[in-house]
């Protein structure tokens, strides 16, 4: 059977620019306009980010998480301390996160060091959540290794009877980060692959603006 091409798998990018006369002087500024244009139907999830880690020994990991606050602090997601990312972070306290809007052509990279939360922060988003989500936290001892989906489905059951009726607890094991933003890109797609690239910088003085070949 044969393959298609990898090589003609192209499309030009006409949907917008990047100027310097158009963006914010701050860069989570910058991001809250393209967060709101990114809040259409035809993104279903525009919280959905790529969270780039390493270990201690660098080697690195990704996977898509949902972004859940932002502000001048930082961006911030939630999951179990005790799985993959949560030792790597442990280890490593730096990340990157990636969004793609490709409805948009735009793609934002942001760089930082890494807290966690504090305790009052994580409890009031894990109230927030569905209950069966709730349920959900308690029940996986995430990235551990798993005998069947039976086991997860029984001690699913087991959770359900005995938190009914009553509040689910924040785990203990379980919270939120922050990324502390020391750099955050901003990429529009452009024809003919010259695409804009603007890139902040944080400084003493605040945010460096510059502009990065594409």
């Amino acid at each position: 059977m044969s393959q298609p091409s990898l090589a003609n798998l192209r499309r030009e990018y006409t949907v917008g620019e990047l100027t310097e006369s158009q963006i914010a002087a701050d860069a989570v500024e910058q991001f809250s306009r393209w967060f709101a244009d990114a809040q259409r139907p035809d993104i279903p999830e525009p919280n959905a980010m790529t969270l780039a880690t390493a270990d201690a020994a660098g080697k690195p990991a990704a996977r898509i998480v949902l972004l859940k606050a932002f502000d001048q602090r930082g961006f911030v997601f939630f999951t179990n301390y005790t799985s993959r990312k949560g030792f790597e972070l442990g280890d490593n306290p730096r990340a990157t996160l990636v969004f793609f809007w490709q409805p948009l052509e735009r793609q934002v990279r942001i760089d930082g060091s890494v807290e966690k939360v504090s305790r009052e922060e994580s409890i009031a988003y894990f109230r927030s959540r569905p209950v069966a989500s709730q349920i959900g936290a308690w029940v996986s001892r995430q990235s551990g290794v798993v005998g069947s989906r039976a086991e997860l489905e029984r001690r699913d059951a087991e959770l359900k009877k005995r938190f009914a009726g009553g509040e689910v607890p924040t785990p203990d094991f379980w919270g939120g980060y922050r990324v502390v933003p020391q750099e955050i890109e901003f990429w529009q797609g452009r024809p003919s692959r010259l695409h804009d690239r603007i890139l902040y910088t944080q400084t003493d003085s605040g945010w460096k603006i510059q502009r990065l070949a594409p």
